[in-house]
This record gives structure tokens, C-alpha cells and sequence, in this order.
């Protein structure tokens, strides 16, 4: 039982930018990298612990239940996946099923998500949801003529807002965004437009309208906002970002030592965003700076954040 310090697994796609690479110091193969999965227990791209006995483990093969906490066992798996990602491009115009609609047959898995917008350049935009309620044949007429991108919610975008994505509603990350984005551990995405894009192949990118229009929310959708309080200390600030049944998601601003604890109701992670500091589990001083993940274990008790730093905190509720 200590606080493991993580290193991301990097994904590239077609949209990918470079400050993963020239900001974070992160490794990548090439020389852009769209995704760092810096809270991974997914198939798909675990997380690798870097500090202590564990060192070299991915995290899902040290996850035990008592490691997530109490309150995530109504999940029966690890239930987040954190990621930072780099919009140097256009993201797909794409949609995640719910736990209604996701095919398990087929190894389709729910995704709710929430961005919290790190750093953005200026008029940047994302696409949530649509203008206004649509019926499907609406939509499929808009596909078919080409006019559904004026149907949609497009959104200018400031540095530490957060939104909230319920499985079911059309999005897209625009260009010129850097976010940290904490959803249910879920690599499933239904992609409905992708600018007609080719990769270095000449391939374009494979499609799933069908499936898309048949897990879609056609309504109009609802910004959704914190209903909690910011909580402040002598040295810290916790601002509620977004709330819902998978998650708890939190900016925590702090400037100074700052004693925590960790119960046995739920694990807590972190990813660090601006300025530098240490974390001391009472076993390691574990040095933090801009990008780094850790990972707190449900029941751990105190620990101890130092220096001043922006931190963003996810646990289950």
C-alpha cells in the first residue's frame, strides 16, 4: 500500500499535436502524439508504475478491489480511464453508447466523459451535442446532403472550464485544444464524420453511422454544471468540475503542505497540469511536475501534498 507514480501509454491518430511531446517530455514514436492515457487499467493501453516494489507492473495487474475502494465494486472492473490529449487537428465527429445501448456482445463498452480544458488557443470550439431537438430521419437527411454540421452545438472553449459529455451525445474536440478528460473505462467510439480525411496510407478512417444513429441522443442537449460547493483551506482550493455516478471530478489548487487522507471508500488520482511539488505518503517523497499521474489506494490514510501546483482529483462517490 503506497502511492504509485504512473507512466502514460501515448496513442497517435491522424489529429494528433506535439505538445505531449515539447511541453510534457513525454515519449512518443513518432513526432505527435494525440492521447496520453495517464490513469489506465484498459486492455487497450495500461498504465506502467514507475516508483517502489511495483515498479514495471502495469496497474492492472496490481489492481486489487481493495486498492479501488468501496464504492467502486458496484462496477466490477476498474471503472475510469484518465486521458491528456492534444488536439493539433479536428477530432472526429463521434458519439459513445451507454450502458443501455452498448452491444456487450460485441465487446462494446459505455462511455460518459467530462473535459476540463487545460490550455486552448484563442476561438477555439467544440462541438456538444445538437442546436436544437432533431428526429433521426432528420438526421440521416442531414448525413445524406451534407448539411448536419450545421445542426450541431458548437461551443468556444476558455482555459479551466470543464464540460460534461453523457454517453449518447454527439461531440467533438476541435482543433487547438489541450484537455484532460476523465470517462468511464471505455475505448468504444462510433465515428459519424471525419472531414474526409486520409492517413499516411491514403486510407480514410472506418465510419459507424449505423451504429451511431442507433445509440444518439437527438435532443437538444443541456450544459451540465457542478452541484457542489469549492471548498477552501489555508493552503488549498478543491473546485467541483463534474459529478455523476462513475466519477467525481475536481481541480485542486494548491499552494503550500497540505495534509490529506485516503479512506476505504474509494481510490484518488492525479494528474498535474501547472506548476511543480512533491507528494509523501509517509514510505516515499515522490517528485511531481506538469503531466505526471499518481495514483492513491482506497485506504492508504494520510498523505501529504507540498509546493504550489494545479492539480486535477478524481475519486468515486
Amino acid at each position: 500500500m503506497y502511492i504509485l507514480k504512473l507512466k502514460p501509454v501515448l496513442k497517435d491518430y491522424i489529429w494528433g499535436g506535439k505538445r505531449l511531446i515539447t511541453e510534457f517530455n513525454m515519449e512518443a514514436q513518432g513526432d505527435s502524439a494525440a492521447e496520453a492515457w495517464v490513469l489506465s487499467c484498459h486492455k487497450d493501453g495500461p498504465a506502467t508504475i514507475v516508483n517502489g516494489s511495483l515498479r514495471g507492473k502495469t496497474l492492472d495487474e496490481v489492481m486489487t478491489p481493495e486498492m479501488m475502494g468501496k464504492n467502486c465494486e458496484r462496477f466490477g472492473k476498474f471503472p475510469i480511464l484518465t486521458k491528456i490529449i492534444d488536439s493539433g487537428d479536428n477530432l472526429s465527429l463521434q458519439v459513445h453508447p451507454s450502458d443501455e445501448t452498448a452491444d456487450k456482445s460485441k465487446g462494446e463498452e459505455a462511455k460518459t466523459e467530462s473535459w476540463y480544458i487545460a490550455d486552448c488557443e484563442e476561438g477555439a470550439e467544440l462541438i456538444y451535442g445538437f442546436k436544437e431537438d432533431i428526429t433521426k430521419e432528420e438526421f440521416i437527411e442531414s448525413v445524406n446532403n451534407g448539411t448536419f454540421i450545421e445542426k450541431v452545438n458548437k461551443v468556444k472553449v476558455k482555459k479551466g472550464e470543464c464540460y460534461h459529455i453523457t454517453a449518447g451525445t454527439l461531440h467533438a474536440i476541435c482543433k487547438g485544444i489541450l484537455l484532460v478528460e476523465v470517462q468511464q473505462n471505455s475505448n468504444t467510439t462510433f465515428r459519424v464524420y471525419d472531414y474526409d480525411r486520409v492517413d499516411k496510407n491514403g486510407n480514410k478512417r472506418e465510419l459507424h453511422v449505423e451504429r451511431a444513429l442507433a445509440v444518439l441522443n437527438y435532443k437538444k442537449q443541456q450544459m451540465i454544471t457542478s452541484p457542489k460547493k469549492e471548498e477552501k483551506g489555508e493552503t488549498f482550493v478543491r473546485r467541483p468540475l463534474s459529478q455523476c455516478e462513475f466519477y467525481d471530478f475536481c481541480e485542486l489548487k494548491n499552494d503550500g503542505e497540505t495534509e490529506l487522507f485516503a479512506d476505504e471508500k474509494s481510490f484518488v488520482s492525479y494528474v498535474l497540469v501547472e506548476g511543480e511539488g512533491t507528494v509523501d505518503d509517509g514510505n516515499e517523497v515522490i517528485e511531481l511536475k506538469k503531466g505526471d499521474s499518481i495514483f492513491v489506494p482506497a485506504g492508504l490514510g494520510k498523505y501529504t501534498l507540498k509546493g504550489k501546483m494545479k492539480l486535477l482529483e478524481t475519486r468515486v462517490d
